[in-house]
């Protein structure tokens, strides 16, 4: 089955500046691709080449499986990272334009917003002006916007910013039905904990290159035979200075550890409670949060305590 989404290369530069530099990547249908990234790392770039509103100096999009046509792109929903509404209508009014945008009738748009208004539960705000409404209403009335014309493909440039933990369980719990309606979904983001429990495939870059793609579990497959578990007291920041040991994240009572693919987790463990004391050490799936910490660490030293 072809991609939903495929990017070629991609390239983009700006003054000199390479903001995107060889993207590639292949979203398969009726999955949940996650665009990650430190901030600055070229994910808003590559997404407004996808959606046409810039175009690449070399490389292609195609979409469905050929070239991307202006037709295409009424199949797809999109949610800028720069939030766009237009404050002094109301928000009724504002849903019923932006589906007009998609050629919607009027007649349609009424029963399609009020629906969407149900389900996003601001119902009870279709008359109030945009103006009056908090951040994360508006979100809400942007997220209805993108799917008023019922898209195959959703693409969100940070859909998470700015959300408190209601509304991003809210969001999340959306976007879970969207798969399961099976629509293939992008997102963008530099959160890892809303990736991990979204994602089915991911690309990290980094500088505006890939560094890291392919599919979730499969990433954490090849990774995850060389992390640990450690729940130990004593002088935690000793085990960066272990042969073998890549990565030292503390946590509560311990510490995730990640080992270089060929390193001894036993030997690592013999150098260790030479000057800790182990209660445990066991092997572990490591998280996104590690993999991203550890991908972009290698690629751009410095880069992954910045951001």
């Amino acid at each position: 089955m072809d991609p939903s989404l495929e990017l070629s290369h991609l390239k983009k530069t700006y003054g000199g500046a390479k903001a995107v530099d060889g993207v590639s990547l292949s979203v398969p249908p009726g999955t949940v691709f996650g665009l990650l990234g430190p901030n600055g790392a070229g994910k808003t770039t590559t997404i407004r080449m996808l959606m046409d509103i810039i175009g690449p100096d070399t490389g292609t999009v195609e979409v469905f499986g050929h070239p991307r046509t202006r037709a295409d792109l009424d199949r797809i929903g999109y949610l800028p990272e720069e939030r766009g509404l237009y404050r002094k209508m109301t928000v009724k009014e504002q849903l019923v334009y932006l589906g007009e945008l998609h050629g919607l009738s009027k007649k349609t748009l009424g029963a399609r917003a009020d629906e969407w208004l149900e389900r996003l539960g601001i119902a009870n705000r279709s008359k109030s002006k945009v103006e009056e409404l908090s951040k994360g209403m508006q979100q809400k009335i942007q997220l209805a916007g993108t799917m008023l014309h019922d898209p195959e493909i959703i693409i969100l440039d940070e859909p998470f910013s700015g959300l408190d933990p209601i509304n991003q369980t809210l969001f999340k719990e959306t976007f879970t039905e969207f798969k399961r309606q099976g629509k293939t979904l992008l997102f963008s983001t530099h959160g890892m904990e809303q990736a991990e429990k979204l994602c089915d495939h991911i690309c990290l870059i980094s500088r505006g290159r890939v560094i890291l793609e392919g599919e979730l579990r499969a990433i954490k497959r090849s990774i995850g035979g060389n992390a640990y578990r450690l729940r130990a007291t004593g002088d935690l920041e000793r085990l960066r200075t272990l042969a073998g040991v890549e990565q030292v994240i503390a946590e509560d009572g311990g510490a995730k550890v990640l080992l270089a693919p060929t390193a001894d987790g036993a030997k690592v463990l013999r150098q260790a409670v030479e000057f800790l004391e182990v209660s445990e050490f066991r092997s572990r799936e490591p998280d996104l949060e590690e993999i991203f910490v550890k991908a972009v660490g290698e690629a751009d030293p410095g880069e992954a305590h910045a951001n």
